[in-house]
């Protein structure tokens, strides 16, 4: 079955693509944990940027300790400690800071103290909207494969055209003949870092996405010899069907 644009009619008339985008990782958990090894297991994120909170009680519980460290006397036993008061901030400025859509799968090996090995990044509409935003998507990328961590990156998103692979591999200072000088807006890549001959080397697999066509499978790699195959077709609709989008 063919890729459906889940971000305009007649789909989006019918279906919301938040839901698609939160039930695809778990349909993606439940077909890896069934093929990896049992060292490994699979486990979804889902995070919307815009549904953080802070914990108000927590800093009221805070204020009180401090309160009580700068109001201690000797009449208690203890010493009197005056707070100390920082100089004026250079800068205060109001900002936004970027929090981000998280739509992710990751793969943790646990004979490694449950060390992270794979990330399978879902983009959406909010990854690519804003500068800031498409900045912390792509920083978050290259620390995972600064820290040895294969990443997926899986973008349906057709609303907004920016590449995000694009971004990450000028992030890195390289050149991908994939992007340039047209980069796709839809797309999948499979990213890895290894060690080479006398150095570390950045290999991906990437492929472009189009409405209509077959999702590919894409190399998941867990360990630098050993790799599953991401199914993505079956697994898209599977997702599909079970939420009735046509």
């Amino acid at each position: 079955m063919p890729l459906r644009d889940h971000f305009r009619p007649p789909v989006d008339d019918l279906t919301s693509w938040e839901g698609f985008h939160g039930q695809w990782p778990a349909m993606l958990v439940i077909a890896l944990n069934r093929k990896l090894p049992r060292r490994y297991v699979a486990s979804p994120r889902v995070h919307f940027g815009d549904s953080s909170e802070i914990d108000v009680a927590t800093f009221d519980e805070e204020d009180d300790r401090l309160s009580a460290v700068g109001e201690s006397s000797g009449n208690g036993g203890g010493v009197a400690t005056a707070v100390w008061a920082p100089p004026k901030p250079t800068l205060a400025a109001p900002t936004d800071f970027p929090s981000q859509d998280v739509y992710e799968v990751r793969v943790f090996d646990q004979k490694r103290g449950r060390r992270l090995v794979a990330a399978v990044e879902i983009v959406s509409p909010a990854n690519k909207d804003r500068p800031e935003h498409r900045a912390a998507f792509v920083a978050k990328c290259a620390a995972l494969l600064q820290a040895q961590v294969s990443v997926v990156i899986i973008d349906l998103v057709t609303t907004r055209k920016f590449n995000l692979y694009g971004d990450l591999v000028d992030l890195m200072g390289l050149t991908d003949p994939f992007v340039a000088p047209d980069p796709p807006s839809l797309y999948a890549v499979a990213c890895r870092g290894t060690r080479g001959d006398d150095s570390w080397l950045i290999e991906t697999w990437a492929y472009a996405l189009v409405v209509g066509r077959s999702l590919p499978t894409m190399p998941l790699w867990l360990a630098d010899n050993f790799a599953l195959p991401l199914e993505l077709e079956a697994n898209y609709e599977e997702t599909c069907r079970i939420l009735r989008i046509p």
